[in-house]
């Protein structure tokens, strides 16, 4: 059995935690993020090299950067890049054809990168395979309690392992959502196992143009070119009448905003979740508080709140607005504001930096560098920088010369030196970086040589 994990989110249901380039499936909570999470669920029924992630050009080092971290090597061609977002139909297409050229007629299972599930469940979504060879085949969570942020599915005749699909239902109101729960219908996950024989004529029947984008060319440019924006739901699994559900009796949850984090998450006895601070509550409960700033953290008289504190942006909502944070977001981009892509710490496939402090005319960044990475040979034209190495060890380049940078030593690169700093070791290096100039920002990076292809 192969896998597919989509993993192309835009980062605006849990800002400021989440940001366009650091979206929510790449979080931690805990020891692993939601996509490290989803990658060892898919190895229960793949092999590493049967898993295939479809993502952008942005997030492609993250893939990457945390299946290593993983102890595993994913290969470069199964990561499956988009040239843009075009919902989930097209992005299923992409893996599935790529899929059907490389091992020819299999069955597939389809995974967002960005959900919490039981382990477990995977040896349900196993025996499902047989369901397969003539149904599409999704998967229903037995509902915990009334939920109008996600769809439902009615189910009908059974099928062995499943049940033929009545209807598909969009996400109710409060009074519909418990009619909906005492007519037995289930949570829809958004999880798949497809045949691909099944899924392309299917595919065919139901949305033809997309198929014939497909079938004309490998160009995955110019079929995105043509081919809607369209989720699979509306494309294919409410028009085909070969649909079949498997129930999940499993913990799941798709952590949609932070009132789902809220419920997720391990709770103080005042009902509080509290997240990577220091916190003291007089008369406080059923908040969440995460903060990564390092104060302390004191609410007095506070219930059922969110509070978010990251170095650039604090949130302040009712739980039961959470969902509205997104419009937050939008507002940012309206205003062409990089806190809506971008927050203090920025990932970089050869490692992170964190923004200090800043002006016009100078940054102080906290940047460190994975083991064995190295930055791209580059220079500046309007800005200097003074490195000083904290942790590890440093091998700099300036122009034709290199040297070694010891904890405690430091180094300076002049506006119109080519450099490149690197990590020979097998351990992080961290350095502090000093910009001064008349432009300190990520525009004025001329790129000469660059293992990882960025222009």
């Amino acid at each position: 059995m192969k896998s597919i994990i989509l993993a192309g989110g835009s980062g605006t249901r849990l800002w400021p935690l989440s940001r366009e380039q650091y979206p929510k499936q790449f979080l931690k909570f805990g020891e692993s993020s939601l996509f490290q999470g989803t990658v060892l669920r898919c190895l229960e029924i793949s092999e590493i090299s049967e898993i295939f992630v479809v993502t952008n050009d942005s997030q492609k080092f993250f893939v990457w950067g945390q299946i290593q971290e993983l102890g595993y090597e994913l290969p470069e061609k199964n990561i499956l890049i988009e040239p843009e977002g075009k919902n989930t139909l097209p992005a299923i297409c992409f893996g599935m054809k790529e899929i059907e050229r490389r091992f020819g007629r299999s069955t597939v299972g389809i995974f967002s990168s960005d959900h919490v599930l039981d382990i477990s469940a995977m040896e349900t979504i196993a025996d499902a395979e047989s369901l397969a060879s003539d149904h599409l085949v999704t998967f229903g969570i037995a509902p915990a309690s009334p939920n109008t942020g996600y769809g439902y599915i009615m189910p009908a005749e059974s099928l062995g392992v499943g049940q033929k699909v009545s209807e598909f239902r969009e996400k109710p109101d409060a009074n519909a959502a418990r009619k909906y729960i005492n007519e037995g219908c289930l949570w829809n996950s958004g999880m798949f196992l497809f045949d691909t024989e099944i899924f392309f004529n299917e595919l065919n029947n139901h949305s033809s143009d997309i198929y014939k984008s497909f079938e004309k060319t490998n160009d995955i440019s110019s079929i995105y070119k043509e081919v809607p924006n369209i989720s699979v739901d509306y494309g294919i699994m409410e028009k085909s009448d070969k649909v079949a559900v498997v129930r999940l009796d499993h913990k799941w949850s798709d952590l949609g905003n932070f009132s789902a984090i809220y419920d997720e998450f391990e709770k103080d006895p005042e009902g509080n979740v509290v997240q990577d601070c220091e916190y003291l509550p007089l008369d406080s409960s059923n908040n969440l508080i995460h903060s990564k700033t390092g104060k302390l953290v004191s609410l007095i008289d506070v219930n059922d709140m969110v509070v978010v504190d990251t170095p650039d942006a604090l949130l302040v909502c009712p739980k039961e607005s959470s969902q509205k944070v997104k419009d937050v977001v939008s507002e940012l981009k309206s205003r062409d504001d990089e806190r809506a892509y971008i927050g203090q710490t920025v990932y970089r496939p050869w490692g992170s930096y964190t923004v200090l402090e800043s002006s016009q005319k100078h940054v102080i960044k906290n940047i460190t560098v994975l083991p064995e990475r190295k930055l791209s040979l580059q220079l500046h034209y309007h800005r200097s920088e003074h490195w000083v190495v904290v942790k590890g060890m440093a091998c700099v380049q300036v122009n034709d010369k290199k040297f070694f940078v010891r904890p405690g030593e430091s180094t300076f690169i002049r506006a119109g030196e080519k450099h490149r700093l690197s990590n020979p070791s097998k351990v992080p290096l961290e350095i502090i970086e000093v910009q001064l100039g008349e432009l300190v920002d990520e525009k004025d990076i001329v790129r000469f040589d660059d293992v990882y292809g960025r222009n």
